[in-house]
């Protein structure tokens, strides 16, 4: 049995974090002491780290709710598991994309600025117009 700190620890998710999850019930209450401290034990560790590893993938948090859902049914289906991952591919590609524009963007303003003591900035003024 492990305290918050512990869990925390073995996990790689942060005790409040830990505390965040239990109260939007992605992560089951834990036993408690008699002193109402939080007692963990190797499946609550184990569920930290599936949480851990689907944040660190960049799953929402609902997504992985569903994904834990997947992963603690026996009789599940994998087409479902990859549904999620392929939903998840094509929003990372999209946010990719969104972000490849906004580098070309600045990477043309900051090209078109003089970078020196003038006051005028192609920069500013794209930021004021739009």
């Amino acid at each position: 049995m492990l305290n918050i700190g512990e869990a925390a620890q073995a996990s790689g998710v942060s005790a409040k974090m830990i505390r965040h999850y239990e109260s939007i019930g992605l992560l089951p209450a834990v036993r408690r002491t008699a002193s109402g401290y939080r007692v963990y034990g190797e499946q609550d560790v184990r569920l930290l780290q599936f949480i851990h590893r689907g944040r660190a993938l960049g799953f929402p948090l609902e997504k992985i709710a569903d994904l834990l859902a997947l992963w603690q049914d026996q009789n599940r289906a994998s087409f479902e598991v990859r549904q999620l991952a392929e939903q998840h591919i094509a929003e990372l590609n999209r946010k990719i994309a969104e972000l490849q524009a906004m580098k070309r963007t600045l990477e043309q303003l900051a090209h078109s600025c003089h970078g020196d003591q003038r006051s005028d900035c192609p920069i500013l003024d794209d930021l004021a117009t739009h």
